[in-house]
């Protein structure tokens, strides 16, 4: 897993808590990032729907539903996260060995059943949920 989710997450709770418009250059000052990134990462966003684009001097980003519906899933979903990703499989399938020919497989069920895992503890959570969270942790402050 890179850092997109995290990053998608973190604009999308400062969208909500800012209630207006705001640039790339905005989102990433407070992201701690530059706002190519943030452009590149809130694109997918758009597409599915998730944020609005508006062009001009009071332009940018903006959330295209309310913070309670979009959920940590959907988010994840639309930026193409996958949590648990293995560049290597131990095993050939072409060895005799039924050991060595079968663990590739069964190794990546495994890791498509945690992405899922992932997926559906994330529908729990809204952008709105985290909003609350961490004001409601930081409130007298």
């Amino acid at each position: 897993m890179n850092g997109d989710h995290s990053l998608a997450v973190h604009a999308l709770v400062y969208l909500d808590h800012r209630a207006t418009h705001l640039p790339s250059h905005i989102l990433a000052e407070n992201i701690c990032t530059n706002a190519a990134r943030v452009r590149k990462v809130m694109r997918p966003l758009a597409s599915a729907g998730l944020i609005a684009t508006k062009q001009g001097a009071e332009g940018g980003y903006a959330l295209a539903r309310p913070a309670a519906e979009i959920t940590l899933r959907a988010v994840a979903e639309a930026a193409g996260t996958t949590f648990v990703e293995v560049n290597w499989t131990p095993g050939d399938v072409q060895e005799d060995c039924l050991v060595s020919s079968s663990m590739g497989a069964v190794m990546d069920d495994i890791y498509a059943g945690l992405n899922r895992t992932c997926l559906e503890q994330l529908e729990h959570t809204t952008i709105h949920d985290i909003t609350e969270q961490i004001f409601s942790e930081h409130k007298g402050q």
